[in-house]
């Protein structure tokens, strides 16, 4: 190789990183713009609201569809994500019927704080104030995919008495079963950071404080009283199935515990098995009212 190939291709290189750089900053969000959101909800006849906790625009954002009259579906979404995960939901006039529905851009995502991961505890304390906000008097039904999953579980031990049922969906609630990846670290804690586009850099970041934080709501599953369902894939490749035995085991001393396993399924449950947990969240409304 002579002088002149490997100066144009260690040029190449750093304009590929450069370009790369300048993408990953500006790219791959996984949100959608407010206004947007409206016109394809007005497309299918149905309106959707948009807020925040602070009236400064600074507190959680989150969505909101249907009757605030009726009984709450909250959405919790995964890791990359926002609220706009769970729009199908929002869009399904069956489940309208018989429910308001609430989906939040956790912090760090979408227009929550975006970039800004944050450890499971702030982000209970940060979600539980829609919750606060929006109380209707009505049943609230808590629903977590992936990362979601343990966000739920915690805003349920913490606040016990505010929440009539969990459904988890590929929820990585166990500590034990996470993986380790080391690799992580790098992406936090070097100049590599800069390479994560978009969304990853927080999911990045909070996946490595949840495997921590994981440990410490292990020991506060007694505080679940409420119907908790656990809906997960057998062949999930991200966060395994046996999540769900850990759950089971933690919550024996909860009589209203129910497993639903989907063969050959794998992380992606929630829009690829939509009909089946459209299904149970329309018992929701009658099997799991809280009076």
């Amino acid at each position: 190789m002579t002088g002149k190939t490997k100066k144009r291709l260690r040029l190449s290189f750093l304009i590929f990183l450069a370009c790369w750089i300048v993408f990953a900053q500006s790219c791959m969000k996984f949100r959608i713009s407010d206004n947007k959101a409206k016109e394809e909800f007005a497309q299918k006849g149905l309106l959707v609201s948009f807020r925040y906790t602070s009236a400064d625009n600074t507190g959680v954002h989150y969505a909101k569809a249907g009757n605030d009259s009726l009984p709450t579906l909250f959405f919790v979404h995964g890791s990359p994500g926002s609220w706009d995960a769970f729009k199908i939901y929002m869009m399904d006039t069956s489940l309208l019927r018989h429910f308001r529905i609430i989906s939040v851009d956790r912090p760090g995502f979408g227009y929550t704080g975006f970039g800004t991961a944050l450890r499971l505890e702030e982000q209970c304390l940060l979600i539980n104030k829609v919750v606060e906000k929006e109380n209707n008097h009505k049943p609230l039904h808590l629903v977590g995919h992936s990362i979601g999953g343990p966000v739920i579980v915690h805003l349920a031990q913490k606040y016990p008495e505010e929440f009539a049922s969990l459904t988890i969906l590929a929820g990585s609630i166990s500590p034990y079963e996470e993986p380790k990846e080391y690799w992580r670290y790098l992406f936090m804690y070097t100049p590599l950071k800069i390479l994560m586009p978009g969304a990853f850099r927080p999911s990045n970041d909070e996946i490595i404080y949840f495997k921590k934080d994981l440990y410490h709501i292990d020991t506060m599953y007694e505080a679940i009283k409420i119907p908790v369902t656990f809906i997960h894939g057998d062949k999930d490749k991200f966060v395994t199935v046996k999540n769900v035995e850990y759950g089971k085991n933690k919550l024996t001393h909860n009589v209203g515990v129910n497993a639903i396993i989907i063969n050959g399924a794998g992380h992606f449950i929630p829009w690829e098995y939509f009909d089946l947990i459209k299904k149970h969240l329309l018992l929701l409304d009658t099997t799991y009212a809280k009076q």
